[in-house]
């Protein structure tokens, strides 16, 4: 008889995120960012959220406060932070809970049927926020 194992390896690690929020550097400006400066935020945002959706995890927080900056520079690296309303998902599956932060949610959640389109959603809205100069979500 031969018995398999699987060891998943997880690991945990910390990074000191000086920067500040994404949410405080938009308000900061009034929202008014370069093309230049939007697409280097865009492509973060974007380059993450397809990483974690690679790993089979769905966010479903992808909310401004939860985008760290790594310094106090302009043109420096964010991070991710707060997965704790993230979960795995499997491609054909679908999720029916209710999460995520009230003006950040994607229209599929409310509906109680979604999967990694619900972070594709807000990645889009970003896109808005800071090119288009809207930034009345923000101060609600």
């Amino acid at each position: 008889m031969h018995v398999k194992m699987q060891i998943m390896y997880k690991s945990l690690w910390s990074a000191l995120c000086e920067g500040g929020e994404l949410l405080d550097r938009i308000l900061s400006i009034g929202g008014r960012y370069t093309e230049a400066d939007a697409k280097l935020i865009i492509v973060q945002i974007l380059s993450v959220v397809a990483f974690c959706h690679l790993q089979g995890v769905v966010h479903r927080d992808l909310k401004p406060e939860n985008f760290l900056f790594m310094s106090k520079s302009e043109d420096v690296d964010m991070k991710l932070i707060d997965f704790g309303l993230s979960d795995f998902i499997r491609p054909e599956e679908r999720l029916n809970d209710i999460v995520g932060s009230a003006y950040y949610v994607a229209p599929e959640v409310l509906h109680r049927s979604y999967s990694l389109e619900a972070d594709i959603w807000i990645s889009n809205k970003y896109i808005e926020i800071l090119r288009m100069k809207y930034i009345e979500i923000l101060r609600i």
